[in-house]
């Protein structure tokens, strides 16, 4: 019995947790961004902070 049970693991865990407080028109507009491109708030916060990085290089 060599058969693995559970969730696979992931190629780049997410092991690291984020908070910050945002303003409710921050939020809206970042809910109708992520909607419209469906993908989730977090993962457009991820793009975000990579398009900084990418700018400052």
């Amino acid at each position: 019995m060599s058969t693995k049970i559970g969730r696979p693991k992931a190629e780049n865990p997410k092991s690291f947790d984020l908070k910050v407080r945002i303003d409710e028109d921050t939020n809206t507009k970042l809910t109708k961004y992520a909607e419209e491109n469906n993908i989730t708030k977090a993962e457009a916060v991820r793009r975000g902070i990579y398009i900084l990085l990418e700018k400052n290089k």
